[in-house]
């Protein structure tokens, strides 16, 4: 006897099991045992009804679906639902052949009404409905589903690549993380796979039609036969009997078949929206109060045609009006209700707006802000115009220097005087001028005779004198030995100036690896063997922005990287590497401080000096004492003066260890002052010290 608690175990863990993953080997072998074995007729109408109401749940399940994937097992329902109808015909017919000599009753009550209540007991009416209903199933709505099916799936493919793509890109800009970019590519991996399933599936509805007339037609023939011979009924017994018998069988199964067929068009039909089909329908269609009145009146007009139906059209046409009216009042309300509400969220947005992305301004690597009556300059149209200049400048800069600085950008500042212009980088204002489109700056070359007539006014670059001129003397003041330019060469030598000397804030990361990239192409061994195996780009970085910093060019790339790839091994500080390639790059910086000298004069430091000087740089301190500094300071001042009396570069001539420190402290009081190491002067035969700082 078997152990009641053990009974009650197995069937708790078997509630425990999801009936979900019966549901599919039930019905695969309900299917087949239909197939096989005799069914009684009871039997048979359990079936035939549980047929009709699977195919009334898949229609309104597709109607309520709001989204194309929320039905995804579609397919796979479609080809259950076919071989369980082609199953229940092929039961059916069985049952017919071996009991319809015993009336029409033989096939269950399901079969029998079917063939007598919806056709009347008429088989010529039924066989006309049943074909009827096979054309519609299978000339209408399988055949646009299947083109519907077909064409999805070729448009969700071809799309792909678009899709992956996009996706790709939000995921890069940091729009979409990895979770939901990993979502949505899975969502496009199920559209395709569902279009592609569709196209298949919908051909087993057109196959269920086509057996569907097959099947009539065998089973009318074989009746007839089998009545005729093997039971002996007479001619138009046998045919009204095996034929209704027929027809409510074929009935019973085509119009499952075709609301089935609805459904899957309504699946491939229907747009993702937030509304189900139904909402869709009836919000699109009845939304517009002047079209359902225009409605209204049309079939009112037919309504008064004599011979029409008169009373039926003229009380739709009065259901029309109320309905238009209806319509008319509840757009109205609320379209009243959304303008009171988006007022209220106006001021609410107005008063409090919440910080986004868009609200935020990167500032341009170089930009000019001009005034108002400055903005003809930039008129592309225009000879002589500002852009043109500006890219001169950048032209006349990437030569020189070595590489390219960004992009220039003008912008109109409403907040400028109408006739002053300021240059920025990075946000930071370097230097401003004012400037007068329509005239012409004349400047003191010192070979002038004779002053103008004019406001004398100074010229922003230099601070030459100079006047603002109108375009009738220009001729007058070049002969009298003015330099006269216009505008937009006022302002763009104010930029190549101001660039000039802040170029080392523009030599980005960025900027080193283009860099990087482009000598690559000519010397690629030697840029792959020093990056990234001897040293990184940012210490290759921070040695050429000294030497900008330092106004060296850096056009000599090749010296550069050599002698990088020489003694970085043993050197690590960018700093002791700027000096070393200062010294590879010796020829370069004298050629450019003392060009077509046969002499050159600099400035010394008196030894004493320079002694306490390395003193105080010992160690890792590097600075030295108060008084030392002032007193160095106050020295180096009057060796300038000097300098400059006897027309000599400021240059000042330091012991190599010292050079770094004292570039690095004289920099920031006096920019225009060089200093240079003994060790880069190697190959100067004639040397004078014109200056000494002295202690």
């Amino acid at each position: 006897m078997i152990n009641s608690s053990y009974f009650f175990r197995i069937v708790k863990n078997f509630k425990a099991i999801q009936w979900q993953i019966l549901a599919g080997p039930i019905l695969i072998l309900m299917i087949l045992s239909m197939m096989v074995l005799p069914l009684a007729p009871f039997v048979l109408d359990v079936f035939f009804t549980f047929n009709i109401a699977l195919s009334i749940v898949i229609l309104l399940v597709s109607m309520f679906t709001r989204h194309t994937l929320e039905f995804t097992a579609f397919p796979t329902v479609l080809l259950f639902s076919t071989l369980l109808r082609l199953a229940l015909n092929v039961a059916s017919t069985r049952v017919i052949f071996l009991n319809g000599h015993t009336g029409t009753n033989s096939a269950g009550r399901v079969i029998e009404s079917f063939g007598h209540f919806l056709v009347g007991g008429n088989f010529a009416i039924g066989i006309v409905v049943f074909i009827i209903l096979v054309i519609i199933n299978f000339i209408v709505i399988t055949k646009g589903a299947s083109r519907i099916a077909e064409v999805g799936a070729r448009f969700i493919l071809d799309a792909m690549p678009g899709k992956q793509m996009a996706i790709d890109a939000d995921l890069n800009a940091g729009l979409i993380g990895e979770e939901k970019a990993k979502k949505r590519r899975i969502k496009i991996t199920q559209e395709a796979d569902f279009y592609g399933s569709m196209d298949g599936a919908s051909k087993f509805v057109r196959g269920d039609a086509i057996a569907g007339i097959l099947i009539m037609i065998l089973n009318i023939f074989g009746g007839l036969i089998i009545g005729l011979i093997q039971h002996h009924m007479a001619l138009n017994k046998a045919a009204e009997v095996y034929t209704l018998l027929t027809i409510g069988d074929g009935l019973v199964a085509q119009i499952p078949a075709l609301v089935i067929s609805t459904a899957a068009g309504v699946i491939v039909t229907r747009v993702s929206t937030n509304q189900n089909v139904g909402e869709q329908m009836v919000s699109q269609l009845f939304y517009n109060p002047q079209v359902i009145l225009l409605s209204a009146i049309v079939l009112g007009v037919l309504g008064l045609v004599p011979g029409m139906p008169n009373i039926i059209f003229l009380i739709f046409t009065i259901l029309l009006f109320i309905l238009s009216w209806w319509l008319y009042e509840k757009k109205h309300v609320l379209e009243n209700n959304f303008t009171n509400s988006d007022k209220k969220y106006k001021l609410i947005q107005d008063s409090i707006s919440e910080a986004s992305w868009n609200d935020v301004t990167l500032e341009d690597p170089i930009r000019i802000e001009i005034g108002y009556n400055l903005t003809p300059m930039i008129d592309a149209n225009k000879k002589d115009n500002l852009l043109d200049r500006i890219r001169l400048v950048r032209k006349k800069i990437t030569q020189e220097i070595g590489f390219l600085p960004p992009l220039v950008h003008i912008k109109n500042n409403i907040n400028l005087s109408e006739n002053n212009y300021r240059v920025l980088i990075k946000g930071v204002e370097v230097g401003q001028g004012t400037c007068f489109y329509g005239l012409f700056m004349a400047i003191h070359s010192g070979r002038e005779t004779e002053p103008l007539p004019f406001d004398q006014v100074y010229e922003p670059t230099f601070g030459l004198s100079g006047y603002w001129i109108n375009k009738e003397f220009k001729n007058e003041a070049q002969k009298k030995g003015y330099s006269v330019i216009d505008p937009s060469t006022v302002i763009s030598t104010h930029l190549n100036f101001l660039i000039s000397n802040n170029i080392n804030e523009l030599f980005g990361r960025q900027e080193a690896q283009k860099l990087l990239e482009y000598v690559a192409i000519d010397m690629p061994k030697l840029t792959e063997d020093l990056i990234p195996n001897i040293i990184n780009l940012t210490v290759l970085h921070k040695v050429l922005k000294n030497l900008l910093l330092e106004h060296v060019p850096i056009r000599d790339m090749r010296t550069i990287l050599e002698t990088l790839s020489e003694y970085a091994d043993v050197q690590k500080d960018p700093n002791e590497l700027t000096s070393i390639v200062r010294i590879a790059l010796s020829k370069i910086i004298i050629q450019k401080l003392f060009y077509k000298k046969n002499i050159i004069e600099v400035i010394g430091l008196e030894s004493s000096l320079e002694t306490l000087l390395l003193n105080g740089i010992k160690g890792d301190t590097n600075s030295i004492e108060p008084i030392l500094c002032e007193t160095l300071l106050k020295k180096t001042k009057e060796a300038i003066k000097k300098q400059l009396s006897i027309e000599a570069p400021l240059v000042l001539l330091v012991s190599h260890p010292l050079r770094f420190f004292l570039s690095k402290f004289l920099r920031q009081s006096f920019p225009e002052l060089t200093v240079l190491s003994q060790f880069e002067i190697t190959d100067v035969k004639k040397i004078k010290i014109s200056s000494i700082i002295g202690n």
